[in-house]
Parts: structure tokens; sequence; C-alpha cells
């Protein structure tokens, strides 16, 4: 994508004025007061192929979330506050305004359109990557005012020369034995929830749901091993909509086996257009687009619910659990060989951030199983740590020397499970501010890694959990402390999370066998940040008179490094927390470590 654009950026009007110049000028064609571009495509995935990637491209910053408004005199960007100050440095002389958003407000730029649109203006958004919930919202909000959507335009493609086509790569098998149960049952069962809610159809946009319920597995999308594509299920078929040559022959046989055709990705919406009058289809109003919708006829009926298999991929069987922790084991591993390294070159050899992604990304590549990593590397030296979203490029990053702190939030993709952890480690000397911080830190971690609850309790529920240490201290963090982690999927899934900035809805309750991760922080703008992350598995615990209560099981294996902690702020309950689970870290992980990785694993996971 970079090189793409830049190879662009060389023609006269490829800059973002000279982009939005064109939006501009189609609008105008249009009749259009303004043109929303989200961060979304027709799969309202969090990572997006280059094809529908053009808040981006129209605007140059590259956060991965964030909504671009253009009118005829004016043009913003809407993102949160882990983008800010990233934001603000890439839309630097562009023409192209940052509107601060609250967190948890990411609808925001609604109110600005209806307050600074006249009534009778119109607007436009591309309604095959607006979500369904999100369409309704905006037309309700503009609707009060006067002011009218139109859903049926993609302006980007009259104006992107060269758009990126839909990606090519060929669908594989999630193979046995870590594809642990079969697409058939998957679909006995996604059939089982269509009839509870009384739906004879089903249809499936996100493609983390699409590669969980078919075993299969791609690489369109970058960090995430999924594939472009929809299903349309019924209660005696299935069809799955992918982009010609996608599935080989001896796949697409296997998949017939399982009673699912192969038809191709444009024939989707006719699909739904053509559903029998009277018949029931179920959808989840936060997984499809508005122009996906809009393609059902009339005479259809809706059931509006969320997709059976975004509860069920999220409740790890116990044979995936136990995968999981041998993968945590492997990458346990390669952090250690990291740090090892790290440790032993630091102040002897020249170390940037971009030194950290590229060694660290190395030790995951030699672990077995290893596909990709499931996230752009986050290390922040320093004052770069305290931006949440932090990335370093060629063109902008530090390098670790002096004193501070280092963040590193890195995970990988493997075959056996997906990995996201955050660690913050010593350089030079650090002070007793920067030992109180992580201090802090840690026992909002450790808070929440001991906490026991009742089964079925709304995960964001559990936010105060992990923040009371942190209020305690008069600091917060503007980030949710935990999100659903996917089984050789994506990093961030479903539905749980662990936030106060999310509604407690029912479909949130945290069950048996969901992945979370556990990452409260505190930042210090222009100083430093401290994250520590960890993945814990819900189990259950046993059941009292008052019901069924839920634990977690602490996944993820590396040390958390004690030469930053101010000993004194730890309780002993705490301090016997962490000794027993450095115990486990050293018990688990020794075994894949040789030389200088394992005796490093043996120093940092000394009892204090």
């Amino acid at each position: 994508m970079n090189v793409r654009l830049s190879e662009q950026s060389a023609q006269p009007d490829e800059t973002a004025a000279g982009r939005l110049a064109r939006l501009r000028e189609a609008m105008a064609r249009e009749g259009l007061a303004a043109f929303v571009v989200p961060s979304s495509d027709p799969h309202l995935s969090e990572y997006l192929p280059e094809r529908w990637q053009g808040r981006q491209w129209l605007s140059g910053f590259t956060g991965s979330v964030g909504t671009l408004v253009v009118t005829a005199d004016f043009a913003g960007v809407w993102a949160d506050s882990r983008y800010w100050v990233q934001a603000e440095a890439q839309l630097a002389g562009s023409g192209i305004s940052l509107m601060k958003m609250a967190a948890g407000q990411p609808m925001q730029f609604v109110d600005w359109l209806a307050e600074h649109l006249p009534s009778g203006a119109s607007v436009g958004v591309d309604g095959t990557v607006l979500a369904l919930a999100a369409a309704r919202t905006l037309a309700d909000a503009l609707r009060s005012r006067g002011v009218s959507l139109r859903t049926d335009l993609d302006l980007l493609d009259a104006i992107w020369h060269g758009r990126p086509a839909l990606p090519v790569g060929a669908v594989y098998e999630h193979a046995m034995p870590y594809a642990a149960v079969t697409r058939a049952a998957k679909l006995d069962a996604i059939r089982t929830a269509m009839r509870d809610k009384g739906a004879q159809w089903h249809f499936i946009s996100t493609l983390d749901d699409l590669a969980w319920l078919t075993n299969l597995r791609g690489a369109d999308v970058e960090f995430n091993p999924v594939f472009v594509g929809h299903a349309l299920i019924g209660l005696d078929s299935a069809t799955l909509f992918v982009a010609d040559g996608k599935v080989p022959a001896e796949l697409a046989q296997a998949l017939a086996s399982d009673g699912i055709r192969i038809d191709s990705y444009e024939r989707a919406t006719a699909a739904l257009a053509a559903l029998p009058a009277g018949a029931t289809l179920l959808i989840d109003p936060r997984r499809i687009t508005y122009g996906l919708k809009e393609a059902v006829p009339a005479s259809v009926t809706l059931v509006e619910a969320v997709n059976p298999s975004t509860f069920a991929k999220s409740r790890k069987t116990p044979a995936e659990a136990e995968h999981v922790r041998a993968t945590m084991e492997q990458d346990g591993a390669a952090l250690a060989e990291f740090f090892a390294w790290f440790e032993g070159a630091l102040g002897r050899e020249t170390i940037t951030e971009l030194t950290v992604d590229e060694r660290l990304s190395a030790a995951r590549a030699r672990r077995p199983g290893f596909v990709s990593l499931s996230f752009a590397t986050i290390a922040g030296f320093n004052a770069n740590g305290a931006m949440p979203h932090y990335r370093a490029t060629q063109a902008s990053h530090a390098t670790i020397a002096g004193d501070g702190l280092l963040l590193i939030d890195s995970g990988g993709q493997y075959t056996s499970g997906t990995t996201d952890i955050t660690r913050v480690v010593p350089v030079g000397n650090i002070s007793s501010a920067h030992k109180r911080d992580f201090t802090i830190v840690l026992k909002g971690t450790i808070a929440l890694s001991r906490a026991r609850f009742p089964r079925g309790i709304r995960s964001p529920m559990l936010d105060a959990i992990a923040r009371a240490p942190i209020w305690e201290a008069g600091a917060d963090y503007g980030h949710g402390t935990g999100h659903g982690v996917g089984y050789f999927l994506n990093v961030h899934e479903g539905p749980q999370v662990i936030s106060h900035y999310a509604q407690p809805e029912p479909w949130t309750a945290m069950e048996e066998g969901m992945i979370t991760s556990v990452e409260p922080g505190l930042y210090r703008p222009g100083c430093w940040g401290v994250r520590i992350e960890n993945l814990v598995l819900a189990r259950s615990v046993g059941e009292t008179e008052f019901g069924p209560f839920l634990d977690f099981e602490t996944l993820t294996l590396c040390p958390i490094d004690t030469r930053c902690i101010a000993l004194e702020l730890l309780r002993d309950d705490e301090r016997a927390w962490l000794n027993a689970y450095h115990q486990t870290v050293r018990e688990r992980v020794l075994p894949h470590v040789a030389g200088e990785a394992k005796a490093w694993l043996e120093t940092r996971t000394q009892a204090i």
C-alpha cells in the first residue's frame, strides 16, 4: 500500500489536497453537501484490504479507526484519543482537521453534520461499507434536521485512479488437529440457532465468523488469517461467495461434501435479492452493511440478532484451549529469546524501535506453526510509549538509548492460536515515578486477573476491577481494559469486551471458554506510557447457592519485569500472585529455550 501510494503521489494531483478536490468535484456533480468516508469495508473489518482503505488514501491518516467528513469548505477526521498525536502529525498541511472524539462515542461526526448542514441538504456515503446500525443512527439524526442521506454512491471509484482490486490469494484449510470441530458440526449448530429464532436463512459477512464456520483461512486482510467472502446459510443449503479462483478444486470438493457450494463474490447481493417471498432471514445489524440489507426484498421478514457464530467462536472448546496453552509456551520462548538478545545488545549496538519489531518478529517466525504477526508491533520508547496505538516508521522512530521505559505490544498468529502481549522494560536508569506508574498498572492487571465473578456477568462491568487501583492513585486511561481474542483468527473479537465505554448489553456476557485480554495502562503524554497485557481464559470455578462462578486462567507466559516495580506498593497477596505467575512461566517455557534465553528466563522469574 505504501509503495503504491508513494508512486501515485508523484502525480500533480495526488496530494491529499488534490484528492479532496476531485472528491468535491464528484460531490458537486451529485448535488451532495457532504460525503462521509468511514474506516470500513463490506465486511466491517478492523483491518481493511487495500481496496477499501479510502479514508487513509484520501487523508493520509493511517490509524485503524476514524471517519472522514468532507464538505465544500471543510474536511475533518474524527478520531479518539489513541490517535490524536498520530493524526495531528499525519494531517498537518493537508487541509484536513483533526476532530477529537470522546472515547466510546464513534458517531460524534453525526452531531456535527446535523448542526452544520442546512435543511434540504444531502449527505452521501457508500452504503456497501456502512454498518446497518450506523446507517440507521446517521439517517435518523439527519432526518430530524431535514437533511437526506444517499447511500447508493461509491465516489471513490470515480476518483481513485488505480484503485486496488479484490485480494486474490488462495483460501486454505485450517486442518486437524487444530480445527477441533468439523464444519459440518458447526453448520448443524448454526442451523439449530436459526430454528430457535424462527429463521430459515442466515447471512454472514464478517470474515472471522465466515472463517470459523468453514474451517478455512486466508491472507486477504493484514494480520488476520481470513479471506474476503460472504455466506448464505439455509436450513438445508449453504453458499460461500468468494472471488473466482480463490478456492482450489480439491478444497471445493471437500466443501461440497459438507454441503457448501461455491459462488462468485459479486453474486452475494443477487442471492439476497432472490430470497423467496415470506422467507425469514437472520441478520446481525452490527455485522452487516446497509447496502446488503437493502438488497433483501421487502417481502422477506428480518430477524435481527447477534450472529450465532459470534457466540460460538468466542467460547473455545477444551481442545482449542489446550492448543492455545501450547502456543503460549512457544510464544513465550520467542519472547525470552528476544529479551535475552535485547538486554545483551543494549548499550553495545544501535537499537531502534524498528529493530525491536524486526528482532521480535524474527524470533516468533522461528517458532513452529507461526503464520504472521497478529497486529502491527507497537514498540514505543519514552514519549512514544504514551501513544497507545503508536507505530514506528522509517521516517519517524526513536533510538533506544539513555534512560526510560520501552513499551512493546506485540502478538503472533499461529495455526494453534493467536497471541497478544504487552510488556514494559527499563532502559538505563529509571525513576521512582516510572516505578510508581508501572506498579499501579501492575496492581490493576493483578486485580482483574485474580477476579472471581458470576457466570454471565456483562463483561463491561468487569472494567472497574482493573481501574480501581489506578483510580485510587488519581489516574486513568482512555481505552478499554480487555477485548476478546480469536483462535487463529482476529486478535480482536466479540462479543465480550471489558470496557466501561461499551454498553453492558446481554450479549456481552462472560462465558466459560472465552479468551480475553487484560491490559490496563497509564500514559503521560510527552513522557512515557505503561501497559501490562496478558491473555486470560474464563473457566468454571464451581457453583454456590448464588449460582455458577467463573475466574480467569492467565494464558500468556512471559515475565513481568520486576526491575520496574516499586515493591513497597505491592501487598503480600499481590506479591504472591506475581511469584506464582513467574513460577508457572519458568516451568512452562524453560523446556523450549536454551543458552542465553534460558539464563534470561531464570533471572527474570526469580521470586520477589
